[in-house]
């Protein structure tokens, strides 16, 4: 359904950063009446919103109802933008898309419901699983947000679809109204610092998804971390646990088996595209959130065990000579590289690009499963210095394609049966995100098979 014409109709916002949040948002306000102001500092990008049929000019910010931000632009640390400080310093809201959707919801009369999932590492993952689960136990489900389609590029649900968002800290910080019905914290480690501060500042960002949750709402809460755990003191909304271990939680994944109190839902054994801890917590918050909004144990266990998985999350991109090539360009910290690692006992790893805080120290209990390291991108120095620490063979191979070539070679020669892609670093170096260097991997591995 689409929304009516007329929900924004007298109010004016400024749409600022027209990329894949920006450009959806400022078409769709003005397609429910709103005066719509869109700007963004590049030249291609205005001159795109400008083909799309969007009025682009700088703002006045005297008398918006809004100044709608695009998660990537700062409004505060490590600066703030020029138009989102004129914004603070004039009393302007400073929205994310997330909330406008909501309000849009519920301005057209839909009692649709709002489920939200947030964590370091893992909220992709767990978004798209629950939006299958419920897609496959009949309900109307929209998923996006940080994940795919922007918000407010999703159409209008009836009373009984659920909305399932993914959402960054980024777009955390600037929600005012919006209120989950279910929402989780799967999981609390250092990332985005910059932005945020420091890590109280990150994870006061990440804690808002719980805000404006009443008696009636789910919080779901990973207990595998000690940050998450935290988080239980003060919530308003009904807490359940979740863990990829610990069986005292209300919906655990130990042993490999998905039960909650009421007994076992399914053996994520057989769940193919769900491999690793990691993703035993996330079918374990998914799970959480299906039954706390009332989906049937048996819809879930079959939307587990049917799950296809996304890419770039451990994706299986092809083999060649008796090697197996994974895709896991989504890990962009040492958190999320860890929870690929473990999944293997001997890889040929390749890692580099931006690195986070810390570099890939923290992974020194997995080093030895790694043969050989080849390392891509600008920091490349800094994990060859821990990688030196700890007697890792490694080469920097500087880009992706002198990296796959070099990783099958060193496979084949027996270092190990996998080569991973687990960067442990952003991809902003050489690629324009994560996908994009995920993408081109898969190429490479293509044509290497090809030639195999």
């Amino acid at each position: 359904m689409s929304f009516p014409a007329d929900i924004f109709a007298g109010a004016r916002f400024a749409v600022v950063g027209l990329g894949r949040n920006g450009l959806p948002a400022a078409r769709a306000l003005a397609a429910m009446g709103a005066t719509v102001t869109a700007w963004d500092d590049a030249q291609d990008a205005r001159a795109e919103a400008v083909r799309a049929g969007v009025d682009v000019a700088p703002p006045v910010i005297a008398g918006l109802d809004a100044l709608v931000l695009s998660p990537g632009i700062p409004h505060a640390l490590p600066a703030p933008h020029p138009l989102a400080a004129a914004a603070r310093a004039a009393g302007v809201p400073i929205l994310s898309d997330a909330d406008l959707l909501y309000r849009a919801v519920r301005a057209a009369g839909s009692h649709a419901r709002f489920v939200g999932v947030t964590g370091t590492n893992g909220k992709s993952t767990t978004t798209a699983l629950f939006a299958h689960i419920a897609a496959g136990a009949g309900v109307a489900v929209a998923a996006g947000g940080n994940l795919g389609p922007a918000a407010l590029a999703l159409p209008l649900l009836p009373d009984d679809g659920i909305y399932a968002l993914e959402m960054s800290s980024y777009m955390l910080e600037r929600l005012a109204r919006l209120r989950f019905d279910a929402a989780a914290m799967l999981n609390l480690s250092a990332d985005h610092l910059d932005r945020h501060g420091d890590m109280a500042g990150y994870i006061r960002a990440k804690r808002a998804i719980f805000d404006r949750q009443a008696g009636g709402d789910t919080a779901v809460l990973g207990i595998d971390d000690a940050p998450s755990r935290a988080l239980a003191a003060g919530l308003a909304a009904r807490r359940v646990t979740i863990s990829a271990a610990d069986r005292t939680a209300d919906v655990a994944a130990a042993g490999g088996m998905l039960r909650d109190r009421d007994g076992i839902l399914c053996d994520l054994g057989t769940a193919a595209a769900l491999p690793g801890a990691h993703n035993a917590q996330n079918a374990a918050a998914a799970a959480a959130l299906a039954l706390a909004l009332g989906l049937g144990r048996a819809a879930i266990a079959q939307g587990v065990l049917s799950f296809p998985g996304l890419p770039h999350r451990q994706e299986r991109v092809g083999c060649a000579g008796g090697v197996l090539f994974v895709n896991d360009s989504k890990a962009t910290n040492a958190d999320a590289a860890a929870r690929a690692l473990v999944c293997y006992p001997r890889v040929v790893w390749i890692a580099g690009g931006i690195a986070k805080q810390g570099g890939i120290a923290e992974l020194a209990p997995l080093l030895p499963r790694v043969a050989r390291a080849f390392l891509i991108g600008r920091d490349a120095d800094i994990l060859a210095g821990t990688l030196a620490q700890h007697g890792v063979p490694h080469s920097r191979a500087g880009t992706l394609e002198a990296a796959v070539p070099a990783a099958y070679a060193a496979a084949r020669a027996g270092g190990a049966p996998v080569v991973l892609l687990s960067p442990a670093c952003a991809s902003f170096d050489q690629f324009s995100g994560f996908e994009a260097r995920g993408d081109r991997f898969r190429a490479l591995v293509g044509a290497l098979a090809e030639a195999a």
